[in-house]
Order: C-alpha cells, then structure tokens, then sequence
C-alpha cells in the first residue's frame, strides 16, 4: 500500500503514532494523512525525540543549558549531527562539530542553525580539530560511523573517522568538569555478533569510543537512554491530550 493509504488506515485505529523508520519524506506524509498526532522518532535525516532526552540529560547534570559547550565528534551529516547542530542553536548550547571536511553538515543545514544562533546566542564551529575542539567541553558526544543506508562504506568509514574516536588521549585535553553522551548502540567491545563481525573484517574491537572511556565515571550514556522514555512520555502527553502543564 502506499504511505497514504496506510496513514489512513492507521490514523483510524490510533490516537498517535511515533515512527521510528527510515525515510523523512515518509514521516512526513504519514503525518500529512493519518489525521492524528505523528511523532518523529527517527529518520534519515533528524532524530528529534532523541534531543529531548538528550538535552534533558544535560539539563539534569548542569542545570542551565544556556551557555554550556556540547562537542560531537564523528559522522558530521547524520540525523544525530543535523539534530545536536539545531537543537543546540535553538536552545543557546554552544556546539561544535569535529569531523573530516568530507563529512561537514550540508550547507542548509548550517544556515538553518545560524540563524537560530543569532537569537539565542548560541556560538557555532565546524571544525576538523579534535583536541583542541574538546578542551573546554562540558559534554562530549558521538554516534556509530555508519549511518543508516551506508553499510556499503564501512571500510572508508573506519579509516576516515579513526581520529576521531573518543577515547582516553582525547578526554585528556578536557579542561573541567564534563559528562560523555552516545545514543547507543555503542561499539565500544566486541560483546555483539556486529562486533565480532568488524573485528574480523577490520581488525578492530572498538571504533567510535573505546570501552575505558564508555565505562569512565563521566559517563551518561544510560541515564539519557532511561530520559527517553521520559521525555516521549510527556511528549506524547502534551501535543495529544489535555494534560495540565503548570506554568513554571
């Protein structure tokens, strides 16, 4: 069936829908014929329900989040990079985005978060530099190598994104105090049958973050997985029901 027929057919039966899929374009269009609430929980291009949790996570360990400094290092054009670059923008989180001039964000991208920055205050750098992107970071991020629809380039992307990895050289040059965020999954081990594959074929058993720095106690990778639900939760709670929301 076609995205709008089946929109239709679901639209009937649900009050919401949250699609966790692939392609933006069909999110869309879901939400252009279902007839309720659709919630984005992952596309190709943005991971919206994942920011919420995430900058909860940080807003639980730092209170304010004006003015703190988040850096991504890796995949500079997935839907995690495209999400931390606005979202940040939006809600005054400097954000700095390490990865291989080949990898930047697109361009509209960038226009779209700079112009969000000019009213929140929000400073924005992409960049290539690794240590010196990281010394007064108050988070560190980073997500797997290989984006949806890419498994074809893994190789390239092993070696493309090797400087890039998270591990203890690089969190040396962090000056002050600082938590570490991933989205999971993690390949920090070679724990899962994915990662026993990549160690056979690639001669490695951990890529975007080694397991000293994954298991650090700055860690928060579990409590921001947990806020996921939280955060849905109200999500969901306040654009499909009556719930009464106090002023704070």
């Amino acid at each position: 069936e076609s995205v709008e027929d089946t929109s239709k057919i679901l639209g009937s039966m649900f009050d919401g829908i949250e699609v966790r899929g692939f392609s933006q374009e069909m999110v869309e269009d879901l939400g252009k014929y279902a007839g309720v609430p659709v919630w984005n929980g992952l596309t190709d291009e943005w991971h919206p329900t994942q920011m919420i949790a995430d900058f909860m996570t940080l807003k639980e360990e730092f209170g304010e989040l004006k003015g703190r400094k988040l850096v991504y290092l890796g995949d500079g054009r997935n839907n995690m990079a495209n999400s931390l670059l606005v979202t940040s923008a939006i809600l005054g989180v400097n954000i700095t985005i390490s990865t291989p001039e080949s990898l930047f964000p697109e361009q509209h991208i960038i226009d779209m978060a700079k112009k969000y920055a000019e009213e929140s205050g929000a400073i924005i750098d992409i960049t290539t530099e690794t240590t010196t992107a990281v010394k007064d970071a108050d988070a560190i991020y980073t997500d797997v190598w290989v984006s949806m629809g890419e498994e074809d380039k893994f190789e390239e992307r092993v070696n493309l994104l090797k400087p890039y990895q998270i591990n203890k050289e690089l969190t040396n040059h962090i000056e002050g105090e600082w938590i570490l965020l991933h989205c999971l999954p993690a390949f920090h081990d070679t724990e899962t049958v994915y990662g026993k594959d990549i160690q056979e074929r690639f001669g490695i058993g951990q890529m975007e973050i080694t397991d000293e720095v994954f298991r650090c106690p700055q860690a928060r990778q579990f409590q921001q997985a947990e806020n996921r639900m939280h955060s849905i939760k109200a999500i969901m709670a306040v654009t499909n029901g009556n719930l009464f929301i106090p002023k704070a």
